[in-house]
């Protein structure tokens, strides 16, 4: 079974969950007798054994490179040798123009693409080739937009996609009810495929963390609350940190570590100032590495606090490095892990008092982590692998028949 797979990102030119789920669900589909071709849009060293990844490029342009960690950060190299930067639309636009046309000197059975910035392309090649696609919903523009409608045109995209496609596919139940209300999706066509954690994925610990000052303070009395993630609407922040200025005001000795970067940088700075807790919060910027597993190993608690979280993997991150999490209910994360801390994103003093007592309570932190070390062994790729192929294969014995 050849299929094409149409996404925006892998690791480690990734700039969120959304490459890292691409990622290992690849490798737990080629796991399970599946040829991939992941066509990405743009061209870099992945060093990837078990498909193959290819650049789509338009004509004209020479080389596409990642020039950043947005989305939309791509430098175009023409062949004439002058270089242009491409709004996020118009990189969709170009991306779509480019696999059309490679897609027509390719073999495969079967499309598979990855959130709306894909859709397109995937649309363009079921016109021609008339082969069946599978849309993969990682989210929903109302999600990116922190439970507004969003950008009208993306919401006209993911909506007419949807309808065209052969099926598709929503990260949790929770995105399964969002695509139905906003786009009038039937339930039947929308197959529910959780996402998982590949524990060989992530590199193990050492015993020299890069967040020394924090250890200081740990030493002292202090303990670590973090977050991991875009800073941007969609993920609550903002009610992290008025959580967090009720947090101080009962434990001055508490400590929240913000890792990530995102539009709401320096509002997020501005708002912990106003709020009178800028010495207790500290805003690390974009991490990779061993910055980025040094700041779950330093962590007491995680907090994951998004207003809609179609799925968020960092939670099940956390776990792997025995970090409980406190997360929203409004997340897709929660229908599959159940040894944690549980709050709607919008409730900021069950939130702080979530907090404040788990910091304050030994006993409960040591049995969260006994329990999640259980429940993660049973979180895998590859029964959502499965549950996919077997998807790919109803739709190819349609077709044959």
């Amino acid at each position: 079974m050849k299929v094409l797979m149409l996404g925006w990102e892998l690791p480690p030119h990734n700039s969120g969950g959304l490459g890292v789920a691409c990622y290992q669900l690849c490798e737990a589909l080629s796991k399970n007798e599946v040829d991939l071709e992941f066509i990405l849009p743009y061209k870099a060293e992945h060093n990837i054994g078990f498909m193959k990844v290819t650049a789509a490029r338009p004509n004209g342009v020479l080389e596409i490179i990642q020039s950043g960690i947005a989305y939309d950060s791509y430098k175009y190299i023409y062949q004439d040798g002058h270089e242009e930067s491409k709004d996020i639309y118009t990189q969709a636009r170009m991306y779509e123009q480019a696999v059309s046309d490679m897609s027509k000197s390719m073999e495969f059975d079967i499309v598979h693409a990855h959130d709306w910035l894909t859709f397109r392309a995937a649309l363009r090649i079921r016109a021609s080739r008339n082969c069946p696609i599978v849309l993969h919903v990682h989210s929903i523009e109302s999600d990116r937009a922190g439970g507004k409608r969003g950008n009208p045109l993306v919401h006209e995209i993911e909506e007419t996609s949807m309808l065209v496609a052969d099926s598709v596919i929503a990260v949790s139940e929770l995105t399964k009810k969002a695509i139905i209300r906003e786009y009038g999706i039937p339930a039947d066509k929308i197959e529910v495929v959780h996402n998982s954690i590949d524990p060989a994925q992530l590199e193990a610990l050492d015993d020299d963390n890069t967040y020394k000052y924090l250890s200081q303070l740990k030493s002292n009395g202090y303990k670590v609350v973090s977050n991991v993630g875009r800073l941007t609407v969609q993920k609550g922040l903002t009610n992290l940190l008025q959580a967090a200025k009720e947090v101080v005001a009962r434990m001055p000795k508490t400590i929240f570590l913000i890792v990530g970067s995102g539009e709401q940088y320096q509002e997020l700075i501005g708002l912990s100032a106003e709020l009178g807790i800028g010495q207790n919060v500290i805003f690390t910027g974009f991490q990779r590495g061993k910055n980025w597993r040094d700041a779950f190993a330093i962590s007491d608690l995680f907090v994951m606090p998004s207003i809609s979280e179609p799925f968020g993997l960092t939670p099940l991150e956390a776990g792997f490095y025995n970090i409980p999490s406190l997360i929203s209910k409004q997340t897709g994360v929660s229908e599959v892990l159940n040894n944690c801390l549980k709050v709607d994103f919008w409730d900021i003093n069950e939130m702080s008092n979530k907090i404040v007592g788990y910091l304050r309570n030994n006993p409960l932190s040591e049995v969260l982590k006994q329990q999640l070390e259980n429940e993660l062994v049973g979180i895998n790729w590859d029964l959502s692998a499965d549950k996919i192929k077997k998807l790919y294969v109803r739709h190819l014995e349609r077709v044959a028949s």
